[in-house]
């Protein structure tokens, strides 16, 4: 399937916000792909001493899901709602840092998206054209969502 432009702001397929909200534009999304960027700014979080830690790429990832979600439940007629980050298999990295100034471009493939709301989504992320990670990411979309999370509420581990 070709992918097909958005100019939908972040906000509208992503449930974070303030500071836990990292992606900049959201490029293109399709039913099995989405591409998102996001510019480390000197105010992001987590930023030290210029540089962001290699093992936050898993995070960048997790909301480039998010966004392909999203335009998945407004396709639907569905509400957005929060999902999980479950597990990642083989996080490779090839570089130590991300560092301010640069543009990361997040890319995420749907491998596997099951009725139950288990899925399985091939990532990487590049910047300037290079490869700088990849993983392969487990998330859960509860399909209730909201309701789910109500019903989670006062049980303890």
């Amino acid at each position: 399937m070709s992918m097909m432009d958005t100019s939908l702001p972040v906000a509208d397929l992503v449930p974070h916000r303030g500071t836990m909200s990292w992606l900049d534009r959201i490029l293109s999304v399709d039913t099995e792909r989405v591409v998102a960027e996001a510019d480390i700014a000197e105010d992001s979080l987590f930023l030290r001493d210029g540089q962001l830690a290699a093992w936050i790429g898993i995070e960048y990832m997790a909301q480039a899901i998010a966004a392909w979600a999203g335009q998945r439940a407004r396709r639907e007629g569905r509400a957005i709602t929060l999902g999980f980050l479950v597990g990642t298999r083989r996080y490779d990295v090839f570089r130590q840092s991300f560092k301010a100034g640069e543009c990361l471009r997040i890319e995420a493939n749907c491998e596997l998206m099951a009725d139950n709301g288990l899925g399985m989504f091939a990532c990487r992320i590049l910047v300037g054209g290079e490869l700088a990670a990849s993983a392969n990411l487990s998330v859960f979309e509860p399909p209730e969502g909201g309701a789910f999370m109500d019903s989670k509420k006062g049980e303890t581990s």
